[in-house]
């Protein structure tokens, strides 16, 4: 039987790993219970596992921006760690991985090989992890980028949406920012796939299909709560200055789960509906 650890699981893609690997055998460990810059706990964490997800990650992008030291520890040493010990111990390595890795100034989706070309501390760390993982363990080793994640049990876009909606009567919204809305679940059910089919290793995409500015998803999460989407206005990115720059451009190409046979996730809106309809937000 195939033994999984998940590190990151009290975050909201861990949360849905650990349901979309209910039934089987699977060491859950948040935050408190595994310190992944850690080599030595990180060892002892991983013996006796045949795939280790990694769902950790420093986040916090701005904070980054002055504290790059901490955020490369999680994502780029955290991240050797976890391969580095699943390579000693013949475990299979998942690295979940962003957007941010990119520049942004594509305007046709980026391609699984595109060069990676981080423009923020945040996507320099990152883009670190994903070199250090496949140096570490190239044989086993998954890289799976998203981007503009959305689920239960933590802070995101469109939670924050309809905070404002109970605060504001109008909110304004990037329109010239674009990516792909990706609910959590559709993205842990994916990679469960991936493995269950033993998909051929190397880089992949994990976001919903289709496009949209922040904007479009702004109306979309008002439409699918029963609010008036004229309520949400359209600004541009310099109405919104923040340390880290964004991406103008995150739309990534799946051209890898068709050549591995598979299908690519589905479309953001479908998600989106689902995810707010059934209140599987919560």
């Amino acid at each position: 039987m195939t033994r999984y650890l998940i590190a990151g699981a009290d975050g909201m893609l861990g949360r849905d790993l650990v349901a979309a690997l209910a039934g089987r055998d699977v060491t859950a460990l948040g935050r408190g219970g595994l310190d992944i810059t850690n080599g030595a706990a990180v060892d002892l964490a991983v013996a006796g596992h045949d795939v280790v997800i990694n769902a950790a990650a420093y986040t916090r992008v701005d904070d980054a921006e002055s504290d790059e030291d901490a955020a490369m520890a999680i994502n780029a040493v955290g991240a050797l760690n976890l391969a580095r010990a699943a390579a000693v111990h013949s475990a299979i390595s998942v690295q979940v991985s962003t957007d941010y890795v990119f520049d942004g100034s594509a305007t046709t989706p980026y391609p699984e090989n595109a060069p990676r070309q981080p423009v923020s501390a945040y996507g320099r760390t990152k883009a670190e992890g994903e070199r250090l993982v496949l140096d570490a363990n190239p044989e086993r080793s998954y890289i799976v980028r998203t981007a503009w994640l959305y689920g239960a049990g933590g802070r995101n876009f469109t939670t924050t949406m309809l905070g404002l909606a109970a605060t504001r009567d109008e909110v304004s919204v990037v329109d010239d920012q674009f990516g792909q809305p990706t609910w959590t679940r559709d993205l842990a059910g994916k990679i469960v796939e991936m493995l269950d089919v033993r998909a051929p290793f190397g880089i992949y995409h994990g976001t919903n299909t289709g496009v949209a500015s922040w904007f479009e998803f702004a109306r979309a999460v008002f439409m699918n709560a029963g609010l008036d989407p004229d309520r949400v206005k359209p600004t541009t990115s310099t109405a919104f200055v923040r340390p880290a720059p964004r991406p103008a451009y995150s739309v990534l190409g799946h051209g890898a789960w068709h050549e591995a046979g598979m299908t690519p996730l589905r479309h953001w809106r479908e998600a989106l509906s689902e995810a707010m309809t059934d209140n599987l937000m919560e």
